[in-house]
């Protein structure tokens, strides 16, 4: 079809490289080639100037992507129209999500979107801030979902489900017994910590700076990759930590993690949606950020009520 040709046209000039296009569209090279050569065969002349290290447009080729951005544009709207009259979705999502929001907040959403449009094929690529910010640039994902605001202005942000970061620590520790604490207690006890480019480390260290705290005044115990092996380093006694609520809600529960308050004030942030700032996302992609911007809503209201 001609809508998906021009797709794989736009996909290439923005990412202005044939191999990046391939992993976006999951086609090999050859026929990413193929299918950019039998556009250039329907118009009669050459989109792209080759001759160079870098892909050029021609001056065809210009035309073509400015009036393909607005023809899928259109169908995108067609789509929509459609959509609200039959009640069916169809089509794909790749979803970008840092850690927390992820492993602990995004698959029970995801499951209940599922639950709605059973048609939907959807993928999530999970990894801390940095990461998803690359995946973003390189468009392997039509959005991202990542802890606090995003380092680059090249991405537009919007705040989409709040979170709290609560001190962790295991059930024998001295501390089990308490409800609250302060930062001078934290910084004299070893503490766990997630590695550079963590959007929950960038947090939790914007929050100490503002008591005039930095790194250097924590006792670092362990710096680890994922949320899972702090809380498992917690639960064994390795030191103190601060995660999100979302991630120790299960340990809690079973009685693995103790979490505190802070006297200083709670650490609060936002999840934010991230996307590229021409991006033109497919109905599916928006029904499903609706239905995330509603969600968080409906589960605090369903356990004030437990």
């Amino acid at each position: 079809m001609m809508d998906m040709k021009l797709k794989l046209f736009c996909t290439v000039v923005e990412t202005k490289s044939f191999s990046k296009a391939s992993r976006i569209v999951h086609l090999s090279q050859p026929a990413v080639s193929m299918q950019i050569q039998a556009l250039e065969e329907y118009f009669g002349t050459k989109l792209f100037d080759r001759s160079r290290d870098t892909l050029k447009l021609t001056p065809v080729g210009e035309i073509l992507y400015k009036e393909a951005k607005h023809v899928l544009a259109h169908y995108t709207d067609i789509e929509k129209r459609i959509a609200k009259i039959t009640g069916m979705m169809r089509g794909g999502i790749t979803i970008g999500a840092s850690t927390t929001i992820g492993n602990y907040v995004l698959p029970r959403i995801i499951i209940d979107f599922k639950k709605r449009y059973p048609k939907i094929a959807i993928s999530l690529w999970i990894g801390n801030t940095k990461r998803i910010e690359e995946l973003l640039s390189s468009q392997l994902v039509d959005f991202g979902l990542v802890e606090g605001e995003t380092s680059r202005t090249t991405f537009k942000s919007e705040p989409i489900i709040s979170d709290e970061l609560v001190p962790i620590v295991s059930t024998n520790h001295p501390w089990a017994r308490k409800k609250m604490i302060s930062l001078f207690d934290i910084i004299r006890e070893p503490f766990v910590i997630r590695e550079e480019g963590s959007g929950t480390r960038q947090k939790i260290m914007d929050y100490f700076a503002l008591y005039g705290f930095g790194i250097d005044d924590l006792h670092i115990a362990l710096t680890l990759g994922s949320t899972e092996s702090i809380k498992v380093a917690v639960e064994g006694g390795i030191g103190v930590s601060i995660l999100s609520k979302w991630a120790v809600r299960k340990e809690q529960e079973e009685g693995k993690l103790h979490a505190l308050t802070l006297r200083e004030g709670n650490i609060v942030r936002k999840f934010s949606l991230i996307l590229l700032p021409k991006a033109i996302l497919p109905h599916v992609a928006e029904e499903f950020l609706i239905f995330v911007k509603k969600y968080p809503q409906e589960i605090i209201s369903s356990e004030e009520h437990k």
